[in-house]
């Protein structure tokens, strides 16, 4: 028998190994469903998933598809081992309810009470603000791309903590808005190893991961050590070829968890049925936030607190490197999905709610019919288009968003980066996304300003009309270069002007072309640095600029030659 046959029989017993243990109680009829959902990735060449299906106490299905890894031919199976990326924050949420319960910290206290070298912002944060992402912090990850750590550079919790320790300002003040902010949850982590006297590893491991016997499960506090039966991260280059997507933050709190279907089946079961603390940690750690105003947020203690077909859900995904995880817990029917992809490209939110769809009742299935049925393209047909196209036009988001309104065939269409749709007419001004009601685009004129209020159900973006600036002397191209620092991240940018086209240069980075929207608001092409904002002194010098990118904002920049 050749190696190649021998591995081929491994690959196909490893998935018929998965069927018979877990997959007894469902008839063939609903497993061939379930195989249908997957069919795209269940090759023996391919990246694919694991899948798992969680009701009451027992994990009724679970199946791998595709390859754990590509170079030996490892097929994934329910014990492949997954980096969880950002699922990993219900867990250190969980660790911190658990830490309040004992009397070891309170989640409405200044986090300076448990790190006292956390920078002084001037302002008072409390670990509900982590908890909830209402602090204000700047996201770590997004940092260290500003600050020069390269494409492979490798974020570690050392140079995480080191860069957060350097931040003087805020993106906005405590409790006023929602950011999602990985920051957050690595200082979580080191509230817990302060006040439990354990490492964060360690107190997870006991107090959760024990308790409920996930035993393949650990958080890495080391980026060097082996992992057994790790899936490794993959890109896809074309439809049968991929390539390696190394991870490289190893960072603790928003991420660090490794674990698989079986375990992550015990953790599920702990939301309804818990063994490791009790029912009020739980109903602490589903706990939505609010917001100084007194709104309520959908993100709860590291967790997602949504409805799914009129059914509550806790839930979460994470996303890193090739790594795509989702989890979906359904508390009042009992179950609970899970899906873990290796591959970059692999939609783990839509293929968890497809897995779920087959087993959840709609219990809203005819008000969706009705709202399918009313909101098609034929009712995104504007009855006056000439009124709204004020509203026409590019626009530009606090946080850098780059929208564009524009009227064809008498719809209105929204273009966001890649992603472009009509827009259904909900009132005179005011509009939504045909699948997704809940987000609205609200315009209006203010003075000279036209406005788009984006909602959400967590917060509201202002975003605002601009006319891309055309009249572009050499003269005054010039104005713009020169070189430009930041004291927070200690490093250096250049604007550099090359045949009558501004360029934004970095020593770790390829020049990206720069677009002037107008004299103060200019456009890059790096993703972590997308929208400058020009600050001038009172004889209209440049004299720097800040960033105001998405999970950062007003990061200054000082033009120093």
């Amino acid at each position: 028998m050749s190696l190649k046959t021998t591995k081929l029989l491994f690959f196909i017993s490893s998935l018929v190994f998965s069927i018979s243990v877990f997959s007894q109680s469902l008839p063939d009829s609903i497993i061939k469903r379930i195989d249908n959902l997957y069919t795209k990735w269940n090759s023996s060449t391919s990246p694919g998933c694991a899948v798992g299906i969680i009701r009451n106490d027992s994990l009724i299905f679970a199946k791998g598809y595709g390859i754990a890894n590509i170079e030996n031919e490892i097929p994934i199976t329910a014990k492949t081992i997954f980096y969880m990326a950002s699922v990993s924050k219900q867990f250190t949420g969980y660790c911190i309810v658990l830490l309040a319960r004992q009397g070891k910290l309170k989640l409405d206290e200044d986090i300076h009470v448990y790190l006292p070298w956390a920078p002084d912002f001037g302002k008072i944060i409390t670990v509900r603000n982590l908890l909830n992402h209402t602090s204000g912090i700047r996201d770590d990850i997004h940092l260290s791309a500003i600050s020069g750590i390269g494409y492979e550079g490798m974020l570690t919790q050392d140079l995480a903590l080191n860069i957060i320790k350097r931040q003087r300002s805020l993106n906005f003040s405590p409790g006023e808005k929602y950011s999602y902010s990985n920051s957050n949850y690595v200082l979580l982590s080191e509230i817990v190893k302060a006040v439990s006297g354990k490492s964060f590893r360690s107190f997870a491991d006991s107090s959760i991961f024990k308790p409920l016997r996930m035993l393949d499960t650990h958080f890495q506090d080391n980026y060097t050590e082996l992992i057994k039966n790790r899936a490794v991260s993959y890109d896809r280059l074309d439809s049968n070829h991929f390539a390696n997507n190394f991870q490289n933050v190893y960072t603790l709190g928003d991420g660090g968890l490794f674990t698989n279907i079986e375990d992550m089946a015990n953790w599920v079961n702990n939301f309804y049925n818990p063994k490791a603390g009790d029912l009020s940690d739980i109903v602490q750690l589903t706990e939505r936030g609010k917001l100084n105003n007194g709104n309520l947020l959908t993100y709860a203690l590291g967790i997602g607190v949504n409805n799914y077909r009129g059914w509550k859900t806790f839930s979460h995904g994470g996303g890193l490197a090739g790594y795509r995880t989702f989890i979906k817990v359904f508390p009042d029917l009992k179950m609970g999905f899970l899906v873990f992809s290796n591959l970059g490209d692999f939609n783990s939110v839509a293929n968890t709610n497809a897995l779920a769809d087959i087993f959840i009742e709609d219990t809203i299935a005819k008000k969706k019919e009705v709202q399918k049925v009313q909101r098609d393209s034929l009712t995104a047909i504007l009855k006056d288009a000439s009124s709204l196209r004020k509203f026409t036009g590019f626009y530009i988001g606090e946080s850098g968003l780059p929208l564009s309104i524009d009227i064809k065939n008498s719809k209105l269409y929204y273009h966001i980066y890649d992603e472009s749709n009509f827009l259904i007419q909900d009132a005179k001004d005011s509009f939504s996304i045909p699948d997704a009601p809940n987000i609205k685009f609200a315009f209006s004129i203010k003075a000279k300003d036209t406005i788009v209020d984006l909602v959400t159900p967590d917060e509201v973006y202002h975003v605002l009309k601009y006319r891309l600036d055309t009249s572009l002397t050499e003269e005054k191209l010039k104005a713009y270069t020169g070189t430009y620092y930041c004291p927070e991240l200690d490093c250096n940018y250049s604007i550099v002007l090359k045949n009558h086209q501004l360029l934004l240069s970095n020593a770790k980075y390829n020049d990206t072309k720069i677009t002037l929207v107008n004299n103060n608001h200019l456009l890059t092409e790096y993703w972590w640095m997308n929208h400058l904002k020009i600050l001038r002194d009172n004889k209209e010098n440049i004299k720097g600029f800040e960033i105001n990118s998405g999970s950062v904002m007003h990061l200054r920049f000082n033009k120093i030659k």
